[in-house]
């Protein structure tokens, strides 16, 4: 039995630039996997994925429901014709969810929560695709890789 309820809090790490956008102005790119739009956030503070995603800051978001509720509004609204869901990514084995959260037992340490939309119908090409979902500044904050705590 798999569990879908988001965690309490999901970590972006990144360049302190984007993620002061993503903090002020919720606006984050959905990129292209698995014939997907995906974003992807840890489930981690870990001092390790600073260096795996040569990141300088981190967007810590502490309310993962508003914060999921209002990506999967502002991308609908974007993407119409798309279906969004989000769940845990599993390692080394084919997720519930499908291809588009399967990765390979080497990229478990990143401990991934994604974000995925599928078009309902063929599409040729897949784009990067920019959203702002609003001031994130309520329930959000940037850390540093220098105020890491464990």
């Amino acid at each position: 039995m798999h569990d879908y309820q988001r965690p309490p809090t999901l970590y972006r790490y990144g360049v302190r630039e984007d993620l002061e956008l993503a903090l002020t102005q919720g606006q984050f790119i959905l990129t292209p996997a698995n014939s997907c739009l995906t974003l992807s956030l840890s489930k981690a503070w870990d001092r390790k994925l600073f260096e795996l995603f040569s990141s300088d800051s981190c967007l810590v978001i502490h309310n993962t429901e508003e914060f999921g509720e209002r990506l999967h509004r502002a991308v609908q609204r974007t993407l119409p014709s798309w279906a969004g869901i989000d769940g845990a990514v599993e390692y080394g084995t084919r997720a519930a969810l499908g291809v588009a959260f399967t990765k390979t037992a080497a990229e478990a340490q990143e401990q991934e929560w994604q974000f995925a939309w599928r078009a309902m119908q063929a599409k040729l090409s897949l784009n990067p695709v920019l959203v702002k979902i609003g001031s994130l500044e309520n329930f959000a904050e940037l850390r540093d890789r220098d105020t890491y705590l464990a």
